[in-house]
């Protein structure tokens, strides 16, 4: 088996080319094809691809959406286990004001690193997903990311 690539901020956000480079495309040019249908031979089949078309663009996006924030339930639950373990008891009682975002990007922190950055995130109100990764040092892998 090959051996995985280091996960960096860089390339750890998951792409999927079966998804992206081949499924999407192909029910994006079907949306596409069915419009042009609908404009230049108006009928209620042609409104109808049209729908059907367009309501399936809508079920990809759903599913992946979906998946995605399940995903970010069970992190939060994770990360929220793994503070129990790591962090100083004088942060323990502020684990709950952590928001999902911010639980979602610090579990790339690593274990040495998570009290201080996690002290910091909250101390100074920091909730984009993308800053609070872009202070992480120590880089975490998560290869099991959707």
């Amino acid at each position: 088996m090959a051996e995985k690539q280091p996960q960096t901020l860089e390339n750890h956000a998951k792409f999927v080319p079966l998804f992206h480079y081949v499924a999407f495309p192909i029910l994006a040019v079907n949306v596409l094809w069915s419009l042009y249908r609908v404009v230049t031979e108006v009928s209620i089949d042609t409104a109808i691809a049209a729908a059907v078309a367009f309501s399936l663009v809508m079920l990809a996006l759903f599913a992946r959406t979906f998946a995605l924030g399940a995903q970010d339930r069970v992190i939060r639950l994770e990360e929220r286990l793994r503070m129990q373990g790591l962090m100083p008891d004088e942060l323990k009682p502020r684990i709950d004001e952590f928001t999902t975002d911010q639980l979602v990007a610090l579990r790339f922190a690593s274990d040495e690193e998570l009290p201080e950055l996690g002290r910091k995130v909250l101390d100074d109100g920091i909730g984009e997903r993308k800053t609070i990764k872009e202070m992480i040092v120590s880089w975490r892998a998560d290869y099991q990311r959707l």
